[in-house]
């Protein structure tokens, strides 16, 4: 049974600009609990105890959020990156620290239990999981050949292709090719490069998968969590309230007369809906939000202290932290 993780949260995320302009990339939020909880807790039920997380930018944010892992009944250690060398050099700095199979998890990507589980059954060996896209050029393209990597060519090439999903199960193999490897024309110690070297097997993951790089892939991502969510009131929910679908309404949030609510719709803590408000599917609303009075929201996502106060619509679109819409403001898309 493998029990140890690696998650690689060192990143700046450029991509994700200008949402981590003050948030680290693993600390976004998908569905009421940020990208790194959601994969601790996917690690927890897969019965992994011990998960080892690599980081670097923004890491006091990082581990002052996650602390020693106890709240989520595993333990967490801390391997620091000073500097950014590529996914090879990052993989590296866990060889001290692991000695056995592990998972290595990039620190924007989607997992679940049942896919980590199909991984394991590759215990002892060398193994990443692939998945379909319509469009490689911004993956890695990967060939296979009776389910045996044969290569992997990174970015460039369009049309639809199996890529790495970003998701492993490495042996102490992996280290001693990582010693091995050049610098890329990057700059980089390139974790492919590393793998070509070993026997790999590739490992089909099923369901949703996605790789969060860009904001409106946070709303996808959200889109596809929220269905999962449960129906749950640690609210107030005021008379005269219409609510179809799931909703989950965090401590010390109130829904106000008037508003109509259709799920599913997470809602953070000491958030105020209404009164007159109109919440649609797909809202993700962190924590401490208005939405007032004739404002309407629908697939979005509202970080924690922002508002749309009244008279105002916000469409398939993310507000940041602390961002307040004047009266009549309409953001779509």
């Amino acid at each position: 049974m493998i029990t140890e993780a690696l998650i690689l949260a060192a990143g700046k995320g450029t991509r994700m600009w200008p949402l981590t302009e003050n948030t680290p990339k693993p600390l976004l939020p998908l569905c009421g609990k940020s990208i790194i909880e959601q994969q601790i807790l996917a690690l927890k039920k897969a019965r992994v105890n011990k998960i080892h997380i690599l980081i670097g930018h923004r890491m006091n944010e990082i581990s002052d959020l996650l602390g020693n892992g106890k709240k989520y009944n595993v333990s967490i250690n801390y391997i620091i990156q000073n500097e950014q060398k590529g996914t090879g050099h990052a993989v590296s700095l866990a060889e001290k620290h692991v000695d056995k199979s592990f998972f290595c998890l990039n620190g924007d990507t989607l997992i679940d239990e049942k896919n980590l589980k199909l991984l394991s059954k590759k215990e002892g060996e060398i193994a990443m999981m692939v998945t379909n896209v319509d469009d490689g050029k911004n993956f890695g393209v990967v060939k296979s050949k009776n389910g045996i990597l044969t290569s992997i060519v990174e970015k460039g090439i369009s049309g639809k292709a199996s890529i790495n999903a970003g998701i492993y199960l490495f042996n102490n193999d992996i280290f001693k090719s990582l010693r091995t490897i050049k610098e890329s024309i990057r700059g980089e110690l390139e974790l492919t490069d590393a793998l070509i070297a070993n026997k790999v097997y590739t490992i089909k993951y099923e369901g949703f998968w996605k790789d969060i790089g860009s904001p409106w892939d946070l709303l996808t991502a959200n889109e596809y969590n929220i269905n999962q969510i449960e129906n749950k009131n640690n609210g107030i929910i005021e008379d005269n309230v219409n609510i179809k679908g799931k909703v989950f309404l965090g401590k010390n949030s109130i829904i106000k007369s008037g508003t109509y609510i259709e799920g599913p719709i997470w809602i953070g803590e000491n958030c105020i809906i209404g009164p007159n408000a109109y919440l649609r599917k797909g809202t993700i609303l962190c924590a401490n939000n208005k939405v007032g009075a004739a404002s309407e929201v629908k697939n979005s996502i509202l970080f924690e202290n922002a508002k749309a106060p009244h008279h105002n619509y916000v469409g398939d679109s993310i507000i940041g932290k602390n961002c307040n819409l004047g009266s009549g403001t309409k953001i779509a898309n």
